[in-house]
């Protein structure tokens, strides 16, 4: 299967609870963002083999419908921010990389996905928060004490 793979296909690859993605090169290689790193330490934009971009887990080959750069020309721009270190895990991802490779605007439907259910928790919270806080109703006393 990696024959049929052409420079500048954008993969995926599972991980533990994300897909992390990369930019096929072409000879087994695939460019990508690394990171996060022990102890935090961001990653580098890299050149990996196949085998170590999808750790043994497979890869998929995303739809690239809104490609402006192609080919070798996608690979020019990822080859371009090789050793770069700005990684940010909602503003600066694998995912992000690899879009703004292809379509010159970075994006990740990932984060954007993680942000629409984090908005949505959040939202009932603060309905059972309200909730919560409503006032409790009054009882109606219907004995009249008398002395």
């Amino acid at each position: 299967m990696v024959e049929s793979l052409q420079p500048g296909i954008h993969l995926s690859t599972p991980r533990l609870g994300y897909r992390h993605h990369g930019l096929y090169a072409g000879d087994g290689r695939v460019l990508h963002y690394a990171g996060l790193h022990r102890f935090g330490r961001r990653g580098v934009v890299e050149e990996v083999s196949l085998a170590q971009f999808t750790r043994g887990r497979g890869y998929a080959v995303l739809d690239q419908a809104a490609a402006r750069f192609e080919g070798r020309q996608a690979v020019e721009r990822a080859r371009s921010r090789l050793g770069e270190d700005r990684y940010r895990l909602l503003s600066n991802n694998c995912e992000h990389f690899v879009t703004w490779c292809l379509s010159g605007s970075a994006h990740s439907a990932q984060v954007e996905a993680w942000q629409r259910r984090a908005e949505r928790a959040c939202s009932a919270l603060r309905r059972v928060l309200a909730w919560a806080r409503r006032p409790l109703p009054q009882r109606a006393t219907s004995a009249v004490f008398q002395s």
